[in-house]
């Protein structure tokens, strides 16, 4: 049976164990890597009342400039954490007079601190299969740093081992040449290895190893790039990348493989911040290893899954009209639950990244309409794949159709990626109590989309318009394939408009405060984990970011390059910079 969202606040799973920050002598003061002096903002307390006879808190972080991103922006200093959730957040004299003698200390030494952040929408149990062996190009600017890297894991790599990176990264985004990967130049690098280099799903570069092995000598598909001669120039076009992804033999790793890719990926980002990820797609035998990993406290990501059973034709519309009756959400913990249904609901209405204009056609919308009225009958959570401005236009047609006869307004229905929507639509959605799951491409797409959009990739998305129009939206990535996966490159592009690169790409950014919110606050409501996470305030879950500069006041060309000092879920310190953070 559906729960409502209010329902989501259940004990813990052991994240609350200390027995890995084993308290030390040495000040922190000793130990952290970088300072930030605490910015001049307004020093407000937001204590809750305590009970009279309340146990010592486990942890307290004080010295601090707490950012909560609570309804009023509230700036703090301290914070007190019992088990996995925050006790209190105020001074550092209100938090202080709460510590006991088992009390552990941080002493954030002016750093600032914010919410955990959250992806609302990422591919994450797929990225983790092959993470540890990619060369991954998440947030870099640079051509000769890319190609480090890719020298640094060919010599890493065992004999005739692949040497390969599926996405995150466009060509566009290196400053110092935006120029295509050819064979020759590939072969220099790795001559014997075969490499792949999938650029999100544009294009994808191939050496010549990876050519024989993918035996495109003898193929005759026409998006296989050749020269004059009809020889392979190691350039597979759009209409192919998929393809040739799917053809890499390194896609089923044995289980340990997959424990230690996933684990890697988990670290690089709790680095990155992140701590709760909306992941569209938990395969079952996957999520059980997930759920293995909670239940030992290994788990450093919270994983709210959006899962479907995607159709084709008619015929299959019909078998899943009874699955999706019989779907069960919100029978999970904070630490993994299902939470809506999505993001792939009829497969010929699902708009490729780089389509120029949709058409839906009537048939396709009545299939379309055939599987959410079921979603709407049922009681579930709709989050589906909407992108362009005619697709969302006509999604809007037949959502208002259906609420007339199942109403969706407090169902929390969303649109996915969502980078071209009109001012009309956006008061469409407000008035049906729709919500926007904002996953902006142009963080490292942002040259692709002005070559096939023009002028019109500057509102691509709108986000101005967005945060104005009242609706109720976060940020998200649409990682680790279509666009980058670190949250703070994402917010810096909201803020400044550049991308990956520093082109700009975007005309209507937004605050930081408010990209802020969108990456916690508004990302926790599409979760449905509004009352768990998104601020620092006292109740909710002890997810926390220590960050090495202050995002407030740091220049906004920074904000990219941000990182953790040290990451918290659940109270239990999941990445740190430094081998023991607890002063005493």
């Amino acid at each position: 049976m559906l729960k409502n969202a209010s329902a989501q606040e259940r004990s813990g799973s052991g994240l609350h164990d200390w027995s890995v920050v084993a308290a030390v002598p040495v000040p922190l003061s000793l130990l952290l890597l970088s300072t930030v002096v605490a910015a001049p903002f307004a020093i407000a307390s937001t204590m809750a009342k305590l009970p009279a006879q309340h146990a010592p808190p486990d942890i307290v972080l004080v010295n601090g400039k707490i950012i909560t991103v609570d309804e009023r922006f509230t700036i703090a200093e301290a914070i007190a954490v019992t088990g996995e959730r925050i006790l209190a957040v105020g001074t550092d004299e209100e938090i202080t007079r709460l510590a006991g003698q088992g009390t552990r200390w941080i002493d954030l030494e002016g750093k600032a601190v914010i919410p955990g952040l959250i992806d609302n929408h990422m591919h994450l149990l797929r990225a983790g299969l092959t993470w540890r062996r990619e060369v991954r190009w998440d947030g870099v600017g640079s051509r000769k740093q890319a190609l480090a890297m890719l020298r640094a894991r060919t010599n890493d790599a065992g004999p005739d081992e692949w040497v390969f990176n599926l996405g995150g990264w466009t060509r566009d985004q290196f400053a110092d040449d935006a120029s295509s990967f050819t064979r020759d130049e590939l072969d220099g690098v790795a001559p014997d290895h075969p490499v792949l280099l999938q650029a999100a799903y544009y294009e994808t570069y191939l050496n010549s190893r990876a050519i024989e092995s993918l035996r495109l000598e003898e193929r005759d598909e026409p998006w296989i790039g050749r020269d004059p001669t009809g020889r392979p120039t190691g350039v597979i076009e759009e209409p192919g990348v998929g393809t040739i992804a799917a053809e890499l033999p390194v896609l089923d790793p044995p289980a340990d493989e997959v424990e230690a890719s996933t684990m890697s990926m988990f670290r690089d980002l709790n680095r990155a911040g992140l701590t709760s990820v909306g992941s569209a797609g938990c395969e079952p035998e996957l999520i059980e290893r997930y759920r293995a990993w909670a239940d030992e406290g290994r788990l450093s990501l919270r994983v709210f899954c959006i899962t479907s059973f995607p159709a084709g034709t008619p015929q299959e519309v019909d078998d899943v009209l009874t699955r999706i009756a019989a779907m069960k959400l919100f029978e999970g913990d904070h630490d993994i639950d299902w939470i809506a249904y999505g993001e792939g609901v009829y497969r010929p209405l699902h708009d490729p990244m780089f389509l120029l204009e949709s058409d839906p056609t009537p048939d396709e919308l009545a299939q379309w309409r055939r599987l959410t009225t079921e979603v709407a009958r049922a009681g579930l959570p709709l989050h589906v794949h909407a992108n362009l401005k005619t697709t969302i236009g006509a999604f809007l047609d037949q959502i208002e159709r259906i609420h007339r006869e199942y109403p969706i307004d407090r169902l929390r229905w969303a649109l996915a990626h969502f980078n071209e929507p009109s001012s009309s639509q956006l008061e469409r959605m407000k008035s049906l109590g729709m919500h926007a799951a904002v996953h902006p491409w142009a963080v490292i797409n942002g040259g692709i989309q002005h070559r096939v959009y023009g002028e019109a990739a500057h509102e691509m998305p709108p986000l101005r318009m967005i945060q104005d129009s009242g609706i109720a939206w976060g940020l998200g990535s649409d990682g680790s394939r279509a666009n980058q996966v670190l949250p703070m490159v994402t917010l810096g592009w909201a803020v400044t408009g550049r991308m990956v690169g520093g082109n700009r790409v975007l005309r209507q950014t937004i605050s930081r405060e408010d990209a802020l919110i969108a990456h916690t606050r508004g990302s926790a409501h599409l979760v449905f984990q509004e009352k768990n996470l998104g601020t620092i305030e006292a109740g909710k879950l002890a997810d926390l970011v220590v960050l090495d500069r202050d995002y407030l006041t740091v220049d906004a060309d920074q904000i990219k390059d941000t990182t953790s000092v040290l990451t918290m879920v659940g109270g239990r310190i999941v990445y740190s910079s430094v081998a023991s953070p607890v002063s005493r």
